[in-house]
């Protein structure tokens, strides 16, 4: 089954939000549509990133996954630059684009 990996940055919370909340909160959004494989925060260019791994079996499903977790996050904190990427053998690419009327 192929590996996706969501990733967004994460800005200021929302007030009630508290930090170690927000990596658990997107996982389960994430494992709500798929299976888990994965999930980290990191410092990337003096931003906090979230990024959750997971599988799914086509990039439509990938998609849902996606926006799930993404909207998820945009509920606890500001987000920015929120990517969708598919691996293929040892790196990532962004899934094909849908044809129109998929």
């Amino acid at each position: 089954m192929p590996s996706y990996r969501v990733t967004a940055n994460v800005g200021l919370l929302r007030p009630g939000t508290s930090a170690p909340a927000v990596l658990p909160a997107a996982v389960e959004a994430a494992r709500a549509l798929a299976t888990v494989e994965a999930h980290d925060v990191g410092v990337v260019r003096g931003q906090a990133r979230v990024t959750v791994r997971f599988e799914s079996p086509g990039d439509g499903q990938a998609r849902r996954v996606a926006w799930a977790v993404l909207e998820r996050l945009d509920e606890l904190a500001d987000i920015s630059d929120g990517r969708l990427v598919r691996r293929y053998g040892n790196r990532w690419y962004p899934p094909r684009r849908r044809e129109p009327g998929t």
